[in-house]
């Protein structure tokens, strides 16, 4: 028992020490929170007597001692004991960092008081003991006795300003051991600074030597310029001038003049692209033209009526402001999915890191960089692991993004926020002389990506059902008609859907209503094949090239005789579903699309191709050759991407307008968010439009019902072997044009032929690729004579 109490009164009396020691650090931590904080703020006597015992030793900054001695007494309050002080490389570099800013206060000290040859420990007490003595805080002590003594050695050894320069290396060695960097890593830094300060240089210097040259080029050629004209005149001094020569004189003065005034060319204004266009023409030289010499009038084929000066464009207010989505939630996102990235990156063994990050209507782009040495195909491969690890519905990624040594990966958003087509009508630039471009929507960071008819000059729209393509088609007609008067474009539209393009019957754009009727399309698009003929006769006739010169000749030739000739409008075909005219007349359509792909450029004939069938035989390969700017949506499969755009990654898009834009001349596509038009703003610019000015239907562009049944629908087939042929179809239920060419020993043109006219009979289907084409007719029962089945 004895032994028992000596045990707990043991126990009792060491948590008792234990408690006691817990007391006296709290004790102690509220003696330095208030020992510093009189310091700190000066108190009365006590105050400033505790702040000149901290300035004793490190001067000026005795306020930061007081707060670090109040932190270490709030430690010992709230934990109850000392924690251990232990030295390690950031604390290491703390301290030279704080001797470095004691040096260099006192080496400021004394550069104020201006001393050739200082006392510095007996000039730094001598301050301290007149403000213990005062008991005030007023003198300037620099970094205190440590302060003094450092000073005193650099000083001695270096000088003033070698202080300085030894007081910036302590700090800078203080960092650089804060940091944790590798001293290889921190060179590795100051030489790539280096590299890009070299690159910028050589690169500023390269462009100024380019503009000096160009500007010594052109004084050098003005100068020859004015010396040949100088010596002309000189010749021609000895003689009389002619009245013809006088003119060329006064104009070769005025020409000079305005040579030596080349301000005075930036103040005429630019109204539009009718006044730049007149202004063009009476600045031109007359070209010389014998046909037009002699009388002959420029002829047109479309668009004999004048420009309606009356005519306005529609305002950008017809259509809606859609408030723009909150994406706030986002950033925060991407910071996480950075550090996402990062991490993912690091456990499959790849050095890459995140530069940057861009978000975008749809989709977040992040900018990758690997190090030296990492393949771009190992970072490819992670696509799916990424998607994994982000919980993203798809990743593209683009490797590498062209212009960068960066790899894109593209994220889609939780919050998509809807492009408004007011908002990219507004934003986008203004260029009256660009009747054509049209804006397409926003790209990930946000400008505005157009497009440009005149340049593409073909353009090819495909995707799946719902993916933004009618609304695409909409926002371009809807831009043209918003930019572009009656008399300066003119459209054709073909819907063989018979819905999607019919709001815009009845605007003074169109050259015929919209065409419906597939066999009627073909028509139509043989009318603008023979409408190019034509323009090409004109351009021949006239000396020029293109529609822009013959304009300008057109309104050369108004200014001359006073003339109201009109100008050669734009045209621009539009086909909204190009499988449904490929599997009904295919030959035809494909021929018109082909020859109008290849030369109607320079005639001002653009078109725009949609279809939701991606496949070889709506888009052959002929047609992709000729039309090279293409807009890819959302597709099933990464067949049809490659079938549109050569590549894949739209087997990846969202939908709802997200699209891939592969103008011409570029290697790779853009990804954009396609501007939303409802139906109610495009009924909203169509009536704005039809009010002002009602169609003017061109008769001769119209397909009529002779050309649409004409070619195959009469009585009488043309070919002697058609009968044969057709109870030879009709007896075997199967149709190919080597099966005309074994029975009956003809060629293949003639087979081809005779399958053509049965299918245009409704005797056998059309071609359906690989598949047998189908037969119509049953075989007659009895032996009768099998072309009695066609009855």
């Amino acid at each position: 028992m004895a032994q028992k109490r000596k045990s707990a009164k043991k126990k009792k009396t060491k948590k008792q020490q234990q408690q006691q020691e817990h007391l006296n650090f709290i004790f102690l931590g509220i003696f330095f929170i208030f020992f510093g904080l009189f310091g700190l703020l000066k108190l009365g006597f006590l105050g400033t007597l505790i702040a000149n015992g901290l300035r004793v030793v490190i001067g000026n900054t005795f306020s930061v001692a007081a707060l670090l001695l109040m932190l270490y007494g709030l430690s010992l309050v709230i934990f109850g004991k000392e924690f251990p002080i232990k030295k390690s490389r950031p604390m290491i570099g703390g301290v030279f960092v704080y001797l470095g800013i004691l040096l260099l206060l006192h080496a400021y000290m004394f550069r104020s008081v201006g001393t050739q040859t200082p006392d510095i420990m007996g000039t730094t007490w001598e301050f301290l003991r007149m403000d213990l003595k005062a008991s005030t805080v007023a003198q300037n002590v620099g970094g205190g006795m440590i302060g003094a003594a450092l000073y005193s050695l650099t000083f001695f050894l270096v000088a003033q300003f070698g202080s300085y320069l030894i007081a910036g290396l302590l700090i800078a060695i203080g960092v650089f051991l804060m940091s944790m960097l590798d001293f290889q890593q921190v060179m590795n830094g100051l030489q790539i600074i280096r590299e890009k300060l070299s690159s910028l240089t050589a690169r500023s210097a390269e462009r100024q030597a380019e503009k000096e040259t160009k500007r010594a080029e052109k004084r050098a050629a003005k100068q020859a310029e004015m010396e040949q004209r100088a010596q002309e005149r000189l010749k021609n001094d000895v003689r009389e001038l002619t009245p013809g020569e006088k003119l060329a004189q006064e104009a070769w003065k005025q020409e000079e003049k305005d040579l030596q005034e080349p301000e005075q060319l930036t103040l005429v204004p630019i109204d539009s692209f009718q006044s730049q266009t007149e202004a063009q023409a009476v600045q031109a030289k007359p070209m010389a033209d014998p046909e037009l010499d002699e009388g002959g009038e420029l002829e047109f084929e479309i668009s004999e009526e004048a420009e309606d000066r009356d005519y306005e464009l529609p305002p950008s207010t017809l259509l809606d402001s859609i408030p723009a989505a909150d994406q706030s939630g986002e950033y925060q996102k991407i910071e996480k999915n950075i550090g996402v990235l990062e991490q993912t990156f690091k456990s499959f063994g790849v050095d890459a890191k995140v530069v940057k990050a861009s978000l975008g209507p749809a989709v977040t782009k992040f900018e990758i960089q690997p190090a030296v040495g990492v393949k771009v195909s190992k970072v490819v491969s992670l696509t799916d692991d990424i998607a994994l690890a982000l919980a993203a519905k798809d990743v593209r990624m683009e490797a590498p993004i062209p212009g960068k040594s960066l790899i894109g990966i593209e994220v889609p958003n939780s919050t998509v926020s809807t492009v408004s087509f007011r908002d990219i009508i507004e934003a986008a630039p203004s260029h009256p002389d660009k009747l054509l471009e049209v804006p397409l929507g926003r790209d990930i960071s946000g400008m505005v990506q157009s497009a440009d008819l005149a340049k593409m000059p073909h353009l090819l729209i495909a995707g799946s059902t719902g993916s933004g393509k009618s609304v695409a088609i909409n926002g371009i007609i809807s831009s043209i008609l918003m930019r572009a008067k009656p008399h300066e474009v003119k459209l054709m539209m073909i819907d063989p859907k018979m819905v999607e393009l019919n709001v815009y019957n009845g605007i003074p754009h169109l050259l015929t209503p919209v065409v419906t009727n597939p066999r009627k399309a073909s028509q139509a698009l043989q009318k603008v094949v023979q409408e190019m003929e034509f323009r090409y006769e004109k351009f021949a006739a006239a000396g020029v090239r293109n529609i822009s010169g013959y304009n300008e000749l057109v309104i050369q030739r108004n200014l001359e005789d006073g003339e109201n000739r009109p100008i050669l409008p734009f045209i621009v075909v539009i086909v909204d579903e190009l499988a449904d005219l490929m599997m009904v007349a295919s030959n035809e359509v494909e021929d018109a699309i082909i020859r109008l792909a290849q030369m109607a450029r320079a005639a001002g004939i653009h078109m725009i191709l949609a279809t939701q069938r991606p496949s070889v035989d709506v888009i052959t390969g002929i047609i992709k050759a000729n039309v090279p700017s293409r807009m890819a949506f959302a597709v099933s499969s990464g067949t049809d991407s490659r079938t549109i755009i050569d590549s894949n990654g739209a087997e990846k898009l969202l939908g709802r307008g997200d699209m891939l834009f592969l103008p011409m001349g570029e290697n790779k596509p853009i990804r954009v968010q396609g501007a939303f038009i409802s139906d109610h703003e495009v009924e909203r610019v169509v009536a704005f439009v039809t009010e002002q000015q009602e169609a003017d239907y061109q008769e001769n562009m119209m397909p009529t019902e002779e050309e649409t049944t004409s070619g195959g629908s009469g009585d009488a087939p043309q070919d002697e072997l058609y009968e044969e042929a057709k109870a030879l179809v009709v007896e075997m239920q199967t149709a190919s044009i080597s099966l005309l060419q074994r029975r009956f020993r003809i060629g293949y043109n003639r087979a081809a032929r005779l399958v053509d006219e049965l299918e245009e009979h409704g005797v056998i289907g059309p071609s359906e690729g690989s598949k047998p084409r189908k037969v119509f007719l049953e075989p007659v029962p009895d032996d009768g004579p099998m072309d009695q089945g066609s009855e």
